[in-house]
């Protein structure tokens, strides 16, 4: 799960010399958020697609106070790299080295590829999320009331901390559903949110929508 291992080199990197022009075409082909500007394989940060387009003809480096100093280390994990994507709002990162030299980049694409292919993602089954005290919080006891009802849990998370509450979100096998809501709810949890069968379908539909609970951690 290291950025490392899924780094992209054919997406060229820019140099300061560089038409906006030019560098706006290039990111429209490819069809990626932003671009990025190395000086001596050094990065210096990266400029939106959409910006680029609204700018006066030039050089890249007329714009330089307004590049956006955003990317992830090589060595970090692919979670590290879903914050980037929410906050820039970008559908590409540049991925760099400790010294800052310009490695490559990731995609959304490569995340969600990777991604699909965990149970969380990829198994048929409900989608719940239980509230409870900060102070109640216990997932070996989130563990013991679904597995005590004869379900599997395929993945879970913290989708919401509040001052007064935490929410997690699970993923289940399909068995027992009616009996595991009862259960939560015998031993304090309310249960926000449910989503079974025809509602599971809908919201597995579209991968960026489930997907966003991660990107508001």
């Amino acid at each position: 799960m290291f950025i490392k291992d899924y780094i992209s080199k054919d997406y060229p990197a820019f140099s300061r010399k560089d038409s906006i022009e030019e560098a706006s075409e290039v990111a429209k082909e490819f069809g990626y958020s932003h671009v990025f500007i190395v000086s001596k394989g050094v990065f210096l940060g990266g400029l939106s697609q959409s910006f680029l387009e609204d700018s006066p003809e030039g050089k890249l480096d007329s714009l330089n106070i307004h590049y956006e100093r955003f990317a992830i280390i090589e060595d970090s994990s692919i979670l590290d790299s879903i914050k980037l994507f929410h906050t820039f709002n970008a559908n590409v990162i540049p991925v760099i080295s400790k010294e800052e030299k310009y490695l490559g980049y990731i995609s959304c694409d490569d995340i969600f590829n990777e991604f699909s292919k965990y149970p969380l993602f990829s198994e048929n089954g409900a989608i719940l999320t239980i509230q409870t005290t900060g102070l109640h919080y216990s997932m070996t006891e989130i563990s013991q009331i679904v597995e005590s009802n004869n379900a599997k849990i395929y993945g879970t998370f913290i989708s919401a901390i509040k001052e007064d509450s935490i929410e997690i979100t699970l993923k289940i096998s399909n068995e027992n559903l009616s009996s595991i809501d009862e259960t939560f709810e015998r031993y304090g949890y309310n249960v926000v949110n449910k989503h079974y069968d025809d509602e599971k379908e809908e919201l597995l539909k579209d991968r960026f929508g489930f997907f966003q609970k991660f990107l508001e951690i």
